[in-house]
C-alpha cells in the first residue's frame, strides 16, 4: 500500500502528467484507470506517441508531445469494449447455466465474445469430420527408367470409378504392370526463389512452436514472457512483424555478435533495410519480436531451459534471416508420353540454400532429386492404376487454433464484416488469445491430446444452444469493432452502444428457453464428470495390494504412496470408462468387446481394452 499511497501523492503533486502507455485503446484504458483509482481531476495531459523503444526514439517523442484528446476517446472505446463483455458474458453464462439446470444438466455454462465463437468453430470443424463421406477415386500413375536414373509420374486423370480409368489404358493398348516403351516428349526449367519468412509476431511464433514442438500457445508466451524479463528478446505481446529504422540500425551493429553466438557466418545480401520488415508506418504500439541490443554469452545461454533455448533460437535465427540471401531452387517438370498418355513429374534442384542455412534440413528437403534426362529420350514404363480414397478436414491443432481466431474474417460472408475482423486481425488479441484457449479448456470444452483439439459433450452443447445467434460467431465482434471506431472517431456514444447491448440480451433472454427445451442432453449428461468416490473398486492388477479408487480424471491405486504407478484414465479415446469396466480390465485382465471409441481424426472404432505391460492398450475387433 506504501508504493501505491506514494504514487497517488506523485500524480497528485505533479503540474502535468505525461500518458507514456500503449499507443493504442487498452493504453488509453490503463492511463485512464490509473486516474479514476488514484481521484485525480482536472489536470493538463499530454500524450508520448511512439513506436519504438530506442532512445533516441524516445527523446524524440518527448519534443513532440501530443495533446490527449484523442486518448481520451480511445479510452472511451476501451471502456464501452470492456463494460459490455462484462453485460454478455455475466448474463449470457447465468442464463444458459439455469436453463440448462432446469432440463437436468448440472454444469457451469460460460459464455463470453471470444470464447463462444472459438468453442463454435471447433464444433463446426469436428462436425465436418463426422459427416464426412469418403468418396473412392482412380489414378493412372507410372514408374520410369531413364538412362541416368528413374522417376515416377502420374497423368491428369483422375476418375470416380476404376472402369473409366481401365478404359483409357485400353484405348492406349497398355497393360498395368507390363514393361512398356515410353519418351521424355519435354523438358522444362525454372529458376524459383523464396524470400526469408518474415519476423515473428506473437502468433506467428506460437503457430510455429507448436507445429514444430508441439509447445501450446500458454507455454510460448509464458517462454517468450521470460526471455522478455531475462532482456533478451523484445516485447513479447506483438501483434506486428515489422520493425522501424531505430531497431533495424542496432540489429545492423551487432550482427557480427548474433551471428558469432549462432555459430553461422554468411555475407549479408544488403545492410540497407526492406521494407518487407523495416516499416514505421505499420509499426503501431509494439514492434515484431526481435533480439535485443543484449547478446548473452554462450554460458548465458547454456543456463536457459530447453523451452527458452529453443525459442531464443527460432528468434534470432528468424531475425538473422532478414540479412540472408534468398533461397533459390531450379524446378525441373517432365512430360513422358506413353503411347500419348502423358505423365509429369515435377522436382527441383536446390541451387542456393541461402536463410535455409540458418535451419536443420527438413526431412523432406532431402528427397532424391530427379535424374538428368533430355527432350526425346528413350524411357521404360511400369504403369498402374492408383486406388486412392478422399479425406476427412483433420482436427485442429493448439497452434491452427491461434491461427483460426486470427484469420476468422475470411470465414463471414458479409463483405464489410469480414474486413473489419481482417483490419483487426480477428476475435482476441496476441495478449489474449492463449488465455482463451486455456479458458475454454478449464470450461471443459474442449481436450488437447497429443497436441490434437477434440471438443468434449459439454462443448457440444454449449455450441448448440447458442446455434444461430451472434455468441456463435465472429460478426459478433465485427459489429462491435464497427460502432466502436465510431466511439473512438467522435462519432459515436458509449450510451447508445451499451444500449444496444441491452436489447440483444432482452432479446436472448426471450428465445432461449425454447431452444435449450430442443436440446437433447442425453450423451452430455453421461459424459459429465461424476463426483469422485474413495470407495475401492477392485484389488489392483499391479501391486495386489492397494485398492483402485476414483479421482477426478482417473482410477488410481491406493498404494501410491508405496510406489504403485498404476492408473487407468476415466476417458479413453473419446469414451468415458466405467468402474465395472475397470473391475473387468484388473480381474479378467480385459473387458468385452467395447463400442463408441473415436480415433484422433474422429473415426469411431470398437475394441476390448486390457492389460499388456502394467498399461492398459487396446485389442482391437477383427473387421
Amino acid at each position: 500500500m506504501g508504493a501505491v499511497s506514494r504514487s497517488k501523492k506523485l500524480l497528485k503533486a505533479a503540474d502535468c502528467l505525461i500518458n507514456a502507455c500503449d499507443v493504442d485503446r487498452e493504453g488509453s484504458n490503463i492511463f485512464y484507470s490509473i486516474l479514476r483509482q488514484a481521484k485525480i481531476k482536472n489536470k493538463p495531459i499530454q500524450r508520448l506517441w511512439i513506436n519504438s523503444l530506442e532512445v533516441d526514439e524516445i527523446r524524440k517523442g518527448f519534443q513532440k508531445l501530443q495533446n490527449n484528446d484523442k486518448d481520451l476517446r480511445m479510452f472511451k472505446e476501451a471502456e464501452t469494449r470492456q463494460i459490455s463483455d462484462w453485460l454478455v458474458g455475466m448474463n449470457a453464462s447465468r442464463l444458459y447455466t439455469l436453463l440448462l439446470k432446469q432440463v437436468g444438466l448440472n454444469e457451469v455454462i460460460s459464455v463470453g465474445r471470444v470464447q463462444s465463437p472459438t468453442v463454435y468453430m471447433i464444433y463446426e470443424r469436428m462436425r465436418e469430420i463426422e459427416q464426412f463421406e469418403p468418396k473412392p477415386f482412380f489414378e493412372i500413375e507410372g514408374t520410369f527408367e531413364a538412362t541416368k536414373g528413374s522417376y515416377k509420374g502420374k497423368a491428369k486423370v483422375k476418375e470416380a470409378k476404376r472402369v473409366e480409368v481401365e478404359k483409357i489404358l485400353e484405348r492406349a493398348q497398355i497393360r498395368e504392370n507390363e514393361a512398356i516403351d515410353g519418351h521424355i516428349q519435354k523438358v522444362t526449367k525454372k529458376m524459383k526463389r523464396q524470400l526469408p519468412p518474415k519476423l515473428h509476431s506473437l502468433s506467428t511464433l506460437q503457430q510455429k512452436a507448436n507445429r514444430l514442438w508441439k509447445y501450446s500457445p500458454k507455454l510460448v508466451l509464458e517462454t517468450v514472457q521470460k526471455l522478455y524479463e531475462k532482456k533478451l528478446v523484445s516485447y513479447p505481446r506483438s501483434d506486428c512483424q515489422f520493425i522501424t529504422q531505430a531497431e533495424f540500425d542496432y540489429l545492423k551493429q551487432g550482427l557480427p555478435k548474433f551471428q558469432q553466438l549462432m555459430k553461422v557466418a554468411f555475407e549479408p545480401k544488403s545492410l540497407a533495410p526492406s521494407k518487407r520488415y523495416v516499416d514505421s508506418s505499420k509499426v503501431e504500439e509494439h514492434y515484431a519480436i526481435i533480439p535485443t541490443k543484449t547478446v548473452p554469452t554462450l554460458a548465458k545461454v547454456s543456463k536457459l531451459s530447453d523451452v527458452e533455448k529453443r525459442i531464443y533460437v527460432e528468434v534470432m535465427r528468424t531475425t538473422l534471416a532478414m540479412f540472408h540471401n534468398d533461397y533459390e531452387y531450379e524446378e525441373t517438370t517432365i512430360e513422358t508420353n506413353v503411347r500419348d498418355v502423358l505423365f509429369y513429374t515435377v522436382g527441383k534442384v536446390e541451387k542456393v540454400r541461402g536463410f535455409k542455412s540458418l535451419w536443420p534440413t527438413k526431412k523432406e528437403e532431402t528427397d532424391e532429386t530427379l535424374p538428368a534426362v533430355v527432350k526425346d529420350e528413350a524411357v521404360q514404363a511400369l504403369i498402374h492404376i492408383h486406388e486412392g480414397e478422399t479425406k476427412p478436414p483433420k482436427p485442429y491443432t493448439e497452434g491452427q487454433l491461434i491461427q483460426m481466431m486470427k484469420t476468422c474474417g475470411k470465414l463471414v460472408e458479409d463483405e464489410v464484416e469480414s474486413d473489419i475482423l481482417k483490419e483487426v486481425e480477428g476475435i482476441g488479441t496476441e495478449a489474449t488469445r492463449a488465455g482463451i484457449i486455456e479458458t475454454i479448456k478449464r470450461h471443459d470444452y474442449i481436450e488437447v491430446r497429443k497436441n490434437i483439439v477434440s471438443l468434449t459433450e459439454k462443448g457440444r452443447i454449449l455450441c448448440q444452444v447458442i446455434e444461430g445467434s451472434l455468441l456463435a460467431s465472429p460478426v459478433m465482434t465485427a459489429k462491435w469493432e464497427s460502432y466502436l471506431r465510431k466511439i473512438g472517431e467522435g462519432n459515436g456514444t458509449q450510451e447508445a452502444f451499451v444500449r444496444n447491448i441491452e436489447k440483444f440480451l432482452t432479446h436472448l433472454i426471450t428465445i432461449t428457453p425454447q431452444m435449450v427445451q430442443a436440446i437433447d442432453l442425453t450423451a452430455a449428461k453421461a459424459a459429465a464428470v461424476p463426483v469422485a468416490s474413495k470407495e475401492p473398486i477392485v484389488t489392483c492388477p499391479q501391486c495386489q495390494e492397494g485398492s483402485l479408487i476414483e479421482h477426478k480424471s482417473f482410477y488410481g491405486c491406493t498404494n501410491y504412496q508405496k510406489g504403485c504407478k498404476f492408473t487407468i484414465s476415466k476417458v479413453i479415446a473419446q469414451k468415458r470408462i466405467s468402474p465395472n469396466q475397470v473391475k473387468d480390465i484388473a480381474t479378467k485382465g480385459e473387458t468385452a468387446l467395447l463400442k463408441g471409441f473415436k480415433s484422433k481424426k474422429g473415426n469411431p472404432f470398437n475394441a476390448k481394452l486390457r492389460i499388456e505391460n502394467g498399461k492398459v492398450t487396446f485389442e482391437f475387433a477383427e473387421n
